[in-house]
């Protein structure tokens, strides 16, 4: 697929004096343009729906949510999986997140790991994917080799598969039965897909990990019922769930 025909890799005519703009002018601009981060996702919610029914049903059936992403889309997915121990209660295998590179790219990224389909099918193929689990591949570009590797392997594994992507009717969407698509528009910084992109799909992750623990019961009205008591902050708040909800 050719870079410069998706919505990702174009320039925003919005923005073609961001370099001549004062601070204020600036600001305003990607103020302005984050907007759409919210407009996309709405526009997502029944795809995004079907999903998490797919994942609450996995977790409830003993299987695991593995993302596999490569960038910001992979470091993005890598926050959500390790945040889920502490919040949720869940054990360290419950989110996996499967980085191109490896977890010590997060500190020397290793840009060229993501040219790989071979990389993500032997990372996906590491963890012992099965049928109960639902692999969901992320990346704003949506060809990115490293997921596609690890989808199509997914799927010959009987595995749920899923992705988050930033353009339409994307290479990565073909191997997902359950496609989100967030087209936010062109970045301020032309091809800086840690703005807008970054943001639609850390938003999405956010409903998918919360939503999912609601589903299968880790969470009682509002409240973490299941949050680890790891630090004094932490005590305090386990004493106020258990007062609020008495």
């Amino acid at each position: 697929m050719d870079l410069s025909t998706l919505t990702t890799e174009m320039p925003n005519p919005r923005s073609a004096r961001l370099s001549t703009m004062n601070i204020r002018e600036a600001l305003t601009l990607m103020n302005e343009e984050d907007e759409l981060v919210l407009r996309s996702i709405q526009e997502q919610i029944p795809a995004i729906e079907r999903l998490i029914a797919k994942t609450a049903d996995a977790l409830q059936n003993g299987g695991r949510i593995i993302y596999m992403g490569a960038g910001t889309s992979g470091r993005l997915a890598l926050l959500d999986a390790l945040e889920c121990p502490p919040t949720f209660g869940v054990s360290p295998d419950t989110f996996i997140a499967l980085l191109a590179g490896g977890e010590q790219s997060l500190i020397a990224p290793k840009e060229d790991a993501e040219d790989s389909e071979e990389l993500g099918k032997r990372d996906l193929c590491a963890v012992r994917p099965s049928k109960n689990d639902v692999v969901i591949g992320l990346a704003a570009s949506g060809r990115t080799p490293y997921v596609i590797g690890g989808l199509k392997y997914a799927k010959q594994m009987g595995c749920t598969t899923g992705c988050i992507v930033c353009n339409k009717n994307s290479s990565i969407a073909k191997y997902a039965d359950f496609p989100i698509e967030l087209v936010c528009g062109p970045e301020v910084l032309t091809g800086s897909t840690r703005l807008k992109a970054g943001t639609a799909q850390k938003i999405v992750l956010n409903m998918i990990s919360t939503i999912s623990m609601v589903q299968i019961g880790k969470v009682y009205k509002n409240y973490m019922v299941d949050v680890q008591l790891s630090n004094e902050k932490l005590v305090q708040r386990g004493i106020d769930i258990v007062s609020a909800a008495a």
